[in-house]
């Protein structure tokens, strides 16, 4: 688990956040899972890390994956919401968003 993943965990609790899966794998055939997500609402949550290191997500081949990923989950009617950052206002909105879509589902 990355640095970032722990920091989200952290707030995530913190701020009473909806239950979330972690590493759920969304689409078998590519193996594709997604950082956190919440089952009932179909809501990913992608933690972009490495963005300022030059890691996998700013690369050519690594951002032209994602889009694929993405593109393949929103036809699979997911919502991804996706952080480079972790902070508790972020995560309170996204928190808010869950439980709006999800009719105050846990």
């Amino acid at each position: 688990m990355s640095h970032l993943e722990s920091k989200f965990d952290l707030y995530w609790r913190a701020i009473g956040g909806p239950k979330l899966t972690s590493e759920h794998r969304f689409m078998a055939a590519r193996r594709w899972r997604f950082d956190r997500a919440h089952l009932p609402t179909k809501i990913a949550i992608e933690i972009e890390g490495g963005i300022w290191a030059g890691g996998r997500h700013t690369r050519g081949s690594g951002f032209a994956a994602d889009c694929e990923k993405y593109n393949s989950a929103a036809m699979e009617g997911w919502t991804v919401l996706r952080l480079t950052s972790v902070d508790r206002v972020t995560l309170s909105l996204f928190a808010e968003f869950i439980r709006s879509r999800g009719n105050g589902i846990q």
